[in-house]
Parts: C-alpha cells; structure tokens; sequence
C-alpha cells in the first residue's frame, strides 16, 4: 500500500504497547514512532494516559537501569485527548474498558494490545482489537512475525 493511505488511520494503544514502546523497543517502538511522526492518529483518555504514568513509573522502579527510549511527557503530546461519553462494561477486564471507551469515542479503526482480555473481543463495533504484529501485517499486507 502506499504510505499515503495510512494517514486516516486512527488508533488507541494499550499501555502495554506504550511500556513496551518506551523500555523494549522493537516492533511496539517503531508504531510508537509513527504516531510521533503523526503518520498515525492516536487518542488517549485522561484515564488511559493516568494508566500509561501508573504503570511507567512502576517499571522504572523495577529496572531503574533501563533507560527508556522515549519519556511519556515527550510522547504525550503526539496523542489527540478525547473525553468518552459513554461508560462501557464488555471486558472481562474492567480495567481495560477505558481503551475500548476512547477508541469508540474517537471513532478509531484499531485497538493495538498484547492484553488476552482485550484481543479476546476481536472487535468491538467498528473497531478492530489487534496486536501490533497484526496492525503491521495490516498496514503492509505482510506476514505477522511474534
């Protein structure tokens, strides 16, 4: 596919995509530079981003050597912040409703996860649950490799 045609893509990350993203690197890193590089629309919820800082600050304790590739505060403002309407139950993960809340909210394509909770509803309306292979294999019609 052209790289053109992938500018209308919009997206939420869960937060494990955004840890894996800023501590990892890899496949996660490289779809995080995307969205800093604005090739992909992401949203996040006030919640979602409370989430990423939770659990950011929690790694950063456990590996205080890692140094992550990025800081949250410089990736943040790459994300566009909605504000879900509507409160939804269809997790079985509470938790993890927030993303599905923002994602229906910002009328996105794609939730890109690594969580079995979330990938276990394969899509919710007209949003896709997906790993980040997936997305990828998605994005440029070639195999997903784990």
């Amino acid at each position: 596919k052209p790289r053109g045609e992938i500018l209308a893509l919009k997206i939420v990350l869960d937060t494990d995509v955004v840890i894996s993203a800023l501590f990892f690197g890899g496949k996660p890193q490289d779809l995080l530079q995307l969205v800093i590089g604005k090739t992909l629309d992401a949203y996040a919820s006030p919640s979602n981003i409370e989430e990423y800082t939770e659990v950011m600050e929690r790694i950063a304790k456990k590996y205080p050597r890692k140094k992550g590739n990025f800081s949250l505060q410089c990736i943040l403002p790459s994300f566009q912040l909605v504000y879900p309407a509507q409160h939804l139950t269809v997790c079985r993960d509470s938790d993890d409703n927030k993303f599905i809340e923002c994602a229906i909210e910002a009328g996105c394509q794609y939730i890109i996860s690594g969580d079995d909770d979330l990938l276990s509803l394969r899509q919710i309306g007209s949003t896709e649950v997906v790993t980040v292979s997936d997305f990828f294999f998605r994005l440029n019609d070639t195999p997903p490799t784990t």
